[in-house]
């Protein structure tokens, strides 16, 4: 959600999570690059229990998510859940700072942690800290350290602004990506369809709505905003036909029989997936939903939470348009927000909404989760296809033909 007009959305900012072991220092590092009390900093081992997320400006990134982590070396019951929280941080991670105690150097752990952050291709920078009161040789720590690293102090702030130098060249290097700009030219007219109902948030659009819109300005196009009922008189007010109309998904099986059919149509939840990186896979798994049988399991993913209203899209319209479509009786479970299960294998098709909430590298680590074994696609995808419109919601993505044909 939108905190204001102006504001970026934690989905769209770089994710910057500082690890390392306990008594490293890892929250005076924080604290330090950030210039806040971030973290809650004292010399007892696991002051840190939960990760700890702030969304702020970042000079010279800007808008970023820094995320203070618990210690990856934590013991006991509690510990260990500790230690795996910490874990599953790095799915959302697209720079990852090791901090590291000069005086006690590279670990067993940091070694295991680092292999971790590599296997997942995140960006890496060891902070090499405590340097007040141990300075590493340039040498021990070319043999000792396989990264690229810099040597701080905390305490007095030596070393922390190369250290967000290199934060912000790592960051950097993230790619810049489009929802519909690069298929846009300017001049182009789109129009957005996005009904006004009782599951719509109170005086303001939804983030996918927004992002759009601004993607849209962002190409020198223009677009024209209207509710499924004044649709049809809108389009017939223009004295050209526009370049695309986009739709909330759940007004598919209305806004398919309005729309002429030489207009590309769409919806802002497969455009979602197209920017996440998972359409082509949600395209290819779509395809579950005619295979499903009585008892199949099927779970239906939220990236947000929010408070279920009377027709909830993914708890009560999605599983009802499925019965409906398939004939069938599956057993439906749902997630929402950051709760997701790394194993899937129990389940025969994954629904996942647009992610708006979530990062592209969160997204592309549920997609991964399915690992090729179980279908996974996406509420826009499954819906276009139950409404017998999939190829063409699809007409913006003419590379995806092959996977419908």
């Amino acid at each position: 959600m939108l905190s204001s007009l102006n504001g970026t959305p934690s989905s769209e900012r770089t994710h910057i999570a500082f690890f390392g072991r306990r008594n490293t220092g890892k929250s005076s590092v924080v604290n330090a690059v950030t210039g806040q009390e971030l973290s809650i900093v004292s010399d007892y081992k696991g002051t840190t229990t939960d990760p700890v997320y702030k969304a702020m400006e970042l000079l010279p990134m800007g808008p970023v998510v820094v995320i203070d982590t618990p210690g990856i070396d934590d013991e006991g019951e509690v510990g260990l859940l500790r230690v795996e929280r910490a874990r599953r941080v790095l799915n959302k991670t697209d720079v990852a700072v090791l901090v590291i105690d000069s005086s006690v150097g590279f670990t067993d752990d940091d070694k295991v942690l680092m292999e971790a952050i590599k296997e997942k291709n995140i960006p890496l920078v060891v902070a090499l800290n405590k340097s007040d009161l141990f300075v590493v040789s340039e040498k021990e720590a070319a043999e000792e350290i396989p990264a690229e690293y810099v040597q701080v102090s905390a305490k007095n702030g030596d070393g922390i602004y190369r250290l967000k130098e290199r934060i912000a060249a790592l960051a950097g290097r993230q790619n810049f990506r489009r929802i519909i700009g690069d298929r846009l030219s300017a001049g182009d007219h789109v129009v957005l369809v996005t009904p006004i109902d009782s599951s719509a948030p109170k005086g303001r659009m939804i983030l996918p709505q927004v992002m759009t819109i601004r993607d849209i300005l962002d190409s020198f196009a223009f677009c024209t905003v209207t509710q499924t009922d004044q649709l049809s008189s809108a389009l017939d007010s223009f004295k050209r036909a526009p370049k695309l109309v986009a739709t909330d998904s759940q007004a598919f099986d209305k806004v398919k029989d309005i729309v002429p059919e030489n207009v590309p149509l769409t919806s802002f939840s497969i455009l979602m997936a197209g920017y996440k990186g998972i359409l082509s896979n949600a395209v290819r798994g779509a395809g579950a939903l005619k295979n499903l049988k009585d008892g199949d399991n099927v779970l239906i993913c939220e990236g947000c939470t929010h408070h279920r209203q009377c027709e909830d899209i993914g708890t009560v319209k999605l599983p009802g348009w499925i019965r409906s479509y398939t004939g069938a009786e599956p057993n439906f479970e749902f997630t929402s927000g950051g709760d997701f299960p790394e194993n899937l294998e129990k389940y025969d098709l994954v629904v996942h909404c647009g992610g708006c909430m979530l990062s592209e590298r969160e997204m592309l680590w549920r997609q991964k989760c399915a690992a090729g074994t179980v279908p996974f696609t996406n509420y826009g995808v499954a819906i276009a296809l139950m409404n017998g419109i999939l190829q063409r919601s699809l007409e913006i993505f003419p590379e995806l033909y092959k996977i419908i044909s």
